[in-house]
């Protein structure tokens, strides 16, 4: 008679936790599934992101009809293959499942042509860049445009206080106080990029926004790609720069 062993067992249920979670998720008959999988994929690691039921059945899910499902799928397949990247034991997960990753860009980019919603729009041009794994702050620059501010330490080495950085209808400012605390704060205005000096990244994004009916998300990015001033020592930097600076 062959018994199991108690590893095999534990690895059996977590597989059919996982299945469980994953078949959830796409039926919609859970609305705690996405939250669990982020949790247990994502957060603390306690189901396998190389299992690969992961990577194939997000992208089953990200090739239906369903946009809710598919936008929530390419959300957490990118943040996850954007964690892997920075794993020893995961660093080559992308490239083991490429075509898998191949299927949920392409999805992505479909999705992001036809969604209107201006905030759902954004999380998908999240999702392409942390598909492609070109950069890996495409959640903190999306999460400023979405949130319309950033917070920032400043830049200068000697180390001002916090700064936030205002994007959107509130206007587009500096300030070295928390402006929804206090409406008698200095103010510094941004200064965006001109569009047609755009490169790289900043020309592809604007760009894609303006193509793809997102006039507001494109303007925003020009300031997101253009620079403030922090207001306690008056040093004007990058606002992307920093962006990057701080998810280093």
């Amino acid at each position: 008679m062959t018994t199991s062993s108690p590893g095999s067992r534990a690895d059996g249920a977590a597989s059919d936790r996982l299945r469980g979670l994953l078949e959830s998720a796409s039926e919609g008959r859970d609305s705690q599934a996405w939250s669990d999988l982020w949790t247990e994929l994502y957060h603390n690691g306690s189901l396998d992101v190389t299992h690969p039921l992961v990577l194939r059945t997000l992208a089953d899910m990200a090739e239906a009809d369903k946009a809710d499902t598919a936008a929530s799928a390419l959300h957490l397949a990118g943040a996850l293959l954007v964690q892997a990247d920075q794993r020893f034991e995961t660093r080559n997960l992308r490239y083991q499942y490429a075509s898998e990753v191949a299927c949920l860009l392409s999805a992505a980019n479909r999705w992001r042509q036809a969604t209107a919603d201006r905030n759902d729009y954004c999380y998908l041009v999240e999702a392409v860049l942390n598909l492609e794994g070109d950069i890996h702050w495409a959640e903190d620059l999306i999460w400023g445009i979405v949130s319309e501010e950033y917070e920032f330490e400043c830049p200068d080495p000697d180390g001002c206080a916090s700064l936030w950085v205002i994007i959107g209808e509130r206007g587009f400012f500096s300030a070295a106080e928390d402006y929804a605390l206090s409406e008698d704060i200095e103010t510094y205005p941004l200064h965006p990029a001109d569009p047609r000096t755009l490169e790289g990244l900043g020309r592809r994004l604007h760009d894609l926004a303006l193509a793809d009916g997102h006039e507001e998300v494109a303007h925003a990015l020009t300031y997101a790609f253009g620079e403030a001033t922090c207001p306690e020592c008056e040093q004007r930097f990058s606002v992307v720069g920093q962006i990057a600076a701080c998810s280093s």
